[in-house]
């Protein structure tokens, strides 16, 4: 039997294959972006055919590339959570657009709900604040803004999923309609503690029963994808949203270990073990994995702005041609200059939920310049992972002994050195950086037998760099004093005239 694994990754703005071997290296890769359909303020809409289109061609790309002889033993699926679809079960046909997790037009919604008293019974039993980031409202949505479509699924005859989902039912022809613990976890319905989809979340939400899939373990069966890959027939095997399975991928398996996943934004997960604790903080409490039954949870922050903070250096102010250049500017500098940048051009998340917050840049003299300005971007990054790292331990009631990350900025050494200052922890940079496509990997593996069990995986987890806290406390409490000054500037904007 073969032991290469075919991993889809299906996230926000294209879909991706990488075929990997055992040890995690790449055999084959293909990645192809799709449309962004923005119909009104807050708006964000895909096309669910399109993606699924996409998903197909990326996965052939791959598969044709295969030396001859070679051959895929399955299947592992990872997807951009909470993002929502309903679709026809007889014809297929997607009743709306999919509602993107970025999604807000359903804030008054969930306002509403809060003004009730809801959100402490719901937070307890999902672990979810109440947020249209999630997709039980916008199930909801749907349901009461398309024409028929609430009788439709109150009658049985609509189905709701989650991307993998989506893609597990067009895979098998229709055949299985099934998510896995970690999405079902992120749609506001399902309760963590029972594992099962709550009835009383499902009537306060307006949502049929009848329209959710199963819901299975993160490596399990889910059926032979036996359409879209052009005569192939393989096992579904391995399941896991995006966050998730980049924490598989990154073998945090024991309590107290946490990844950080540095993009556009950065999510932060700690698995906090087999009992779910709900955070003093408002970080989330959700499933991290589930084998045989057994759930593992994990609290979750996240931060809006990250390498966005870059983009903003290079495409609004231009003061950088392309990302790589920050590493030197912010190295030839041998103090910040008591330059900050709080990059709240979307607000400020965890720990502190503040959405009418607004960037602001502290500090400045004539003196400063491109290299204060990148520096001030990238140490922006670590001091919210400070504030992370420490609400997390706060909640778990132990500090993380390391810090495990991946994503496109962790290529930048400089970045990983100020993380491990800043946050006063090892960080760890694994040899393999695609973490969340070979988690979904990883799952399908263990599923189909390639590996045996988390202890078995976990070995196959490499280390690229560490880099060890090098700075005095001394230093690091005037640095971080400086930052939270800066974050109350930005969080205490005067009020402007209407």
């Amino acid at each position: 039997m073969s032991d290469l694994i075919l991993a889809i990754d299906q996230g926000t703005t294209s879909s991706r294959a990488i075929i990997f071997d055992p040890k995690g290296r790449m055999v084959a890769r293909a990645q192809q972006e799709f449309s962004q359909h923005f119909p009104d303020d807050g708006w964000v809409e895909h096309n669910p055919e399109e993606i699924w289109q996409v998903t197909c061609q990326v996965c052939q790309e791959v598969l044709n590339q295969l030396p001859d002889g070679q051959t895929v033993a399955g299947i592992g699926i990872t997807n951009q959570r909470e993002t929502t679809v309903v679709w026809d079960k007889d014809t297929g046909t997607p009743a709306y657009p999919a509602i993107v997790w970025q999604d807000r037009r359903t804030a008054e919604r969930c306002r509403a709900l809060a003004a009730e008293g809801l959100e402490d019974d719901t937070r307890a039993r999902t672990g979810l604040l109440l947020d249209p980031y999630f997709s039980a409202t916008k199930i909801a949505w749907i349901l009461d803004n398309v024409e028929n479509a609430r009788a439709k699924a109150e009658q049985g005859q609509l189905l709701f999923g989650t991307m993998d989902t989506w893609l597990i039912w067009k895979f098998t022809g229709g055949r299985v309609h099934a998510t896995d613990a970690t999405n079902a976890s992120r749609t506001l319905l399902y309760n963590i503690n029972d594992q099962c989809w709550d009835p009383m979340l499902l009537e306060r939400f307006g949502v049929p029963e009848a329209m959710l899939p199963d819901v299975k373990d993160c490596a399990a069966d889910f059926g032979r994808a036996i359409e879209g890959l052009d005569g192939t027939e393989l096992p579904i095997a391995g399941v896991a949203g995006d966050q998730q399975a980049a924490m598989i991928g990154q073998a945090c398996f024991e309590p107290g270990m946490i990844k950080s996943t540095y993009g556009t934004g950065c999510f932060a997960l700690m698995n906090i073990g087999e009992t779910p604790r709900l955070s003093q903080h408002r970080l989330l409490t959700t499933i991290a994995y589930r084998f045989n039954g057994k759930p593992t949870y994990a609290l979750e922050g996240a931060i809006f702005v990250a390498g966005a903070a870059v983009q903003w250096l290079r495409d609004k102010l231009g003061i950088i041609r392309e990302a790589g250049e920050t590493e030197a500017l912010a190295k030839s500098l041998t103090s910040n200059k008591g330059v900050y940048l709080v990059p709240a051009f979307t607000g400020l998340g965890a720990p502190y939920w503040e959405p009418d917050a607004r960037a602001v840049i502290c500090g400045l003299t004539r003196d400063s310049g491109r290299a204060e300005l990148a520096r001030a971007a990238l140490e922006a990054v670590c001091y919210q992972t400070r504030d992370l790292f420490t609400a997390m331990g706060e909640d778990a009631g132990e500090r993380p002994e390391t810090l495990r990350v991946d994503g496109g900025m962790v290529a930048n050494n400089w970045l990983l050195q100020a993380l491990a200052d800043i946050v006063d922890v090892p960080v760890e940079r694994p040899e393999i950086i695609e973490t969340t496509a070979l988690g979904a990997a990883r799952l399908a593996a263990l599923q189909l037998g390639v590996f045996t069990d988390l202890k078995d995986l976990a070995q196959h987890w490499a280390l690229d760099r560490r880099c060890e806290p090098m700075i005095s406390e001394q230093e690091r409490n005037v640095m971080v004093k400086g930052w939270q000054t800066a974050v109350q500037r930005t969080r205490a904007q005067p009020e402007t005239d209407q």
